[in-house]
């Protein structure tokens, strides 16, 4: 199973840079990977092409350091070109199969979902896994409406034999009630991007996750 082997992480950190803090983008990142993050999604969809690639390639390099997966968001040819790991797909958008014709079989596909359907076709469609949610409400993700809720989570995590990450509004204080839903793991933005010392919030959520 594809999971075993490419799905090794249970914290899958997303970046913001508009919620670092007037830090860099790449000091925040770097933290969280000294405090045991061992994914990251680099998730700043208005760069324009040629600044994405730029900083692509440099979270390739500090990834590369720490041992740890990089995703792009949505753009399988920079995943590609920069060597990342995988690309994460929004539900509506470029195809798993279109994705993984310019990545090939052994990088990973990642795609958000917001309901059961949209989950069960991803994994019909051959995604490695995926991100439910937003299972509580937070700013970043209301656009995508009322929070799906940890019944739903737990609803799709059954369903599915791919690994689901919730996503939306978890931090430390609700990840176990997210865990106990059956979840292979979280995705989480603000919880670390927002912290005022990203790697020791790292290194206290993981001992949550992996005691």
């Amino acid at each position: 199973m594809r999971a075993s082997v490419f799905v090794d992480f249970k914290l899958y950190l997303i970046t913001d840079r508009r919620q670092t803090r007037n830090r860099t983008l790449s000091a925040v990142v770097e933290q969280a990977l000294r405090g045991g993050v061992r994914a990251v999604q680099l998730r700043e969809k208005d760069l324009p092409a040629d600044e994405l690639y730029r900083l692509a390639d440099e979270f390739r390099r500090i990834t590369s350091q720490y041992g740890a997966k990089l995703l792009i968001n949505e753009r399988a040819d920079i995943a590609r070109d920069v060597h990342a790991d995988g690309v994460h797909l929004p539900e509506s958008g470029i195809s798993v199969g279109a994705a993984r014709k310019i990545i090939g079989p052994e990088r990973l596909i990642g795609v958000s979902c917001h309901s059961l359907d949209a989950a069960r076709s991803a994994q019909k469609s051959g995604a490695d896994f995926i991100t439910f949610g937003p299972v509580f409400f937070t700013p970043s993700k209301a656009v995508y409406g009322n929070p799906v809720g940890l019944e739903r989570l737990a609803e799709t995590s059954s369903a599915l034999n791919i690994p689901v990450f919730g996503l939306g509004g978890i931090n430390e204080s609700n990840m176990l009630q997210v865990m106990a839903t059956g979840a292979y793991g979280v995705a989480l933005i603000s919880a670390i991007m927002t912290a005022e010392q990203p790697q020791v919030a790292a290194a206290d959520m993981l001992k949550t996750l992996c005691p």
